[in-house]
């Protein structure tokens, strides 16, 4: 069998690498691709216009793709999923509708208030004025969201009014976020410890992925800018057996029946970004794919085949799949460019002194390749990942892997997994 795996970062390097490990699978293909899946055995990088589905489609009926893997959300919220889906082709992510989860803040603010799912208070605002006014009739510090798609960065926090009033500035006048920001969501900030919770879903059946979390503000000890994240570890201590259920019986299972009511069942990986306090636990927000960098160190961790997974999941056979996970710990540290998360310098010489660990794995993000030669081509260059037997192993491995790779203004956070290390 080929797949297709939608998608350049350093998620779609892990899910293109993890599928080509099934021994039922011929080639992986990726659309279109970076440095690190260029260099990967069975895996094949295409020049396609992912924003023509027909091409999409075409190139899927020619080569006889058993199974596409949508990875960012930008296309999942173009509506890809439904378009393969309608000609008969077995796609993995959300439909349009159901990815409005993630390509609308209001939407899944609505959404969380009309289906019981615990969220903070918030106030929607299309104008520049109206969310002014709001300033004044709100506790500090708070949260300023833009609230369409703006890879991960669109969410500011204000210690107070003259903050908030620069975000709302940056959003609605400098049009800091695009489109993104032609609305707004102005939310209570919550405190307590971040987690993410992933899952394969399937209408009403539900498969929960390994736990993890990840580190979002670019500087140590969690302070400075939002970031698309900045690393990851696996599993996350602060998700006990307690916290888990309720994470299914408060949030997913509602969310899944709430979308089966609008008549926009679900199909894809589900992401609730969660903050928990004293063991309740409110979302944060919804993605409507796999995150990244959690795909990386989660994805080192399944033993089982990842393709069977998401076939059972279209196939709405999720109930007969067993997933295993290995018991060791990962974590994954993103090594990113001078300038991250604002402007960043790009087409930097990559050197990276090959891998002598077989539990660990160098996932590449924004990378290309100029004449064999590995060119950084993003903000998040690379994932760092390792396994380890506990948290503190994973790490160390994981920063040895990190010392192995140098490129002109990169830097990376020094305290990935702090928060899991007692």
């Amino acid at each position: 069998m080929q797949v297709l795996v939608i998608g350049s970062g350093g998620r779609e390097h892990a899910l293109a690498w993890k599928s080509a490990q099934d021994e039922s699978v011929t080639n992986v293909f990726v659309a279109p691709g970076n440095a690190g899946t260029a260099l990967e055995s069975k895996i094949t990088n295409l020049s396609l216009d992912t924003n023509d589905f027909s091409k999409v489609e075409s190139f899927c009926k020619e080569e006889h793709i058993g199974l596409v893997i949508i990875g960012p959300e930008q296309p999942l919220v173009d509506g890809m999923s439904d378009y393969l889906q309608s000609k008969g082709i077995k796609t993995f992510g959300p439909s349009k509708a159901a990815a409005q989860l993630e390509g609308s803040k209001t939407f899944s603010k609505d959404f969380f208030v009309k289906y019981g799912i615990p969220t903070a208070a918030y106030a929607a605002f299309d104008s520049y004025d109206a969310s002014i006014n709001y300033l004044d009739n709100i506790e500090y510090p708070t949260v300023v969201k833009a609230d369409g798609l703006a890879a991960g960065k669109g969410v500011l926090i204000c210690q107070n009014k003259n903050e908030a009033v620069s975000a709302l500035d940056s959003i609605f006048k400098d049009q800091a976020f695009g489109e993104a920001g032609s609305s707004v969501v102005i939310e209570e900030f919550l405190e307590g410890e971040e987690a993410s919770f992933i899952a394969v879903v399937s209408k009403d059946k539900i498969i929960p992925l390994a736990t993890s979390q990840d580190h979002k503000a670019v500087g140590e000890g969690d302070v400075g800018l939002n970031t698309g994240g900045m690393g990851a570890y696996s599993p996350a201590p602060i998700v006990d057996d307690h916290i888990h259920k309720k994470i299914i019986d408060e949030v997913m299972k509602p969310t899944m029946e709430g979308l089966i009511s609008e008549g926009s069942p679900y199909l894809g990986f589900l992401y609730a970004g969660l903050m928990i306090k004293n063991g309740e636990l409110k979302v944060l927000e919804f993605n409507c794919r796999f995150g990244d960098p959690e795909t990386q160190p989660i994805l080192l961790r399944l033993k089982s085949s990842l393709v069977d997974l998401c076939l059972a999941a279209i196939n709405e056979q999720l109930e007969s799949i067993h997933v295993e996970w290995t018991e060791q710990h990962s974590c994954g540290v993103v090594i990113a460019s001078e300038g991250y998360p604002e402007k960043y310098i790009s087409n930097k010489e990559v050197q990276i002194h090959p891998e002598d660990d077989h539990d660990t794995k160098l996932f590449h993000a924004g990378t290309k390749l100029v004449d064999h030669n590995v060119m950084t081509s993003g903000g998040r260059v690379f994932c760092a990942t390792a396994l380890g037997t506990n948290l503190k192993e994973a790490q160390s491995k994981a920063y040895n892997l990190v010392n192995k790779v140098s490129f002109e203004g990169a830097f990376y956070r020094k305290d990935i997994g702090f928060k899991g290390i007692k």
